[in-house]
């Protein structure tokens, strides 16, 4: 890669502008060989410097991993010509490395979602034998009990297929509403719907808070990119 300045360094990745490069190396949150850097303009050799972002290594390698806090109304695509997608919410820069989400969330569903460009990764992620974890808060049009739990616990039978074991925890519920949490290692078309109608129940909101080890701590809208350590629990998880 060659000389170049520490700000187009810490923005070419996509994940952040020059403009925030250059306050974050302002602010001191960036370090050159261990030594603190402040000059957005300082050149150096991209191939032997060792750059640490808030003690994060700075690597151009060619994956990227972000948590994104996907709103409602934005559709879980790579484009769309008439609705907007998530895709659409990220800069250019990381389009252009073809980063992609990992599964989807339905139009009307919020949360944690997960996007890459390493498409291996993303594959097992998602394959059903993996057994990895998605975690959902859910607020439904009437009350949940015993029987329901039990119910998830054993495998709902769908139209199409029988759903897996799945822990549902109820939190709240009263005669018109209740608030609860579903762990399910699935994620086939509209399926927390599906189960919660196969139990007579409308679901009213749905968030996904959990996608594996990763628990979303983003704003809606907002994304970031993964930590090293998380990158790696999620390799690992791929192997289960």
């Amino acid at each position: 890669m060659g000389w170049i300045r520490l700000d187009k360094l810490l923005a070419q990745s996509g994940e952040r502008s020059r403009t925030e490069a250059a306050r974050l190396v302002r602010a001191g949150c960036v370090t050159v060989d261990g030594q603190p850097a402040r000059d957005p303009a300082r050149k150096l050799d991209a191939d032997t410097a060792a750059v640490l972002l808030n003690g994060q290594p700075v690597l151009d390698e060619p994956y990227r991993y972000l948590m994104f806090h996907k709103p409602a109304g934005v559709l879980t695509a790579a484009r769309d010509r008439k609705a907007k997608t998530v895709m659409d919410l990220l800069p250019e820069a990381l389009r252009r490395r073809d980063v992609l989400p990992v599964g989807r969330l339905d139009k009307d569903t919020t949360g944690l979602l997960l996007l890459t460009n390493d498409g291996e990764l993303a594959h097992r992620l998602l394959a059903p034998q993996r057994h990895v974890w998605k975690e959902y808060r859910v607020v439904a049009d009437g009350p949940l009990g015993r029987e329901d739990v039990e119910a998830f616990e054993t495998g709902l039978e769908l139209s199409d297929f029988t759903a897996k074991p799945a822990k549902l925890t109820v939190l709240e519920s009263t005669e018109d509403r209740s608030v609860s949490v579903v762990c399910l290692s699935e994620g086939k078309f509209h399926q927390v719907k599906r189960m919660f109608a196969a139990r007579g129940r409308e679901v009213l909101t749905l968030h996904r808070q959990a996608f594996g080890s990763l628990v979303l701590d983003v704003e809606e809208g907002a994304y970031r990119p993964l930590t090293l350590q998380e990158i790696a629990a999620l390799r690992a998880a791929a192997q289960g």
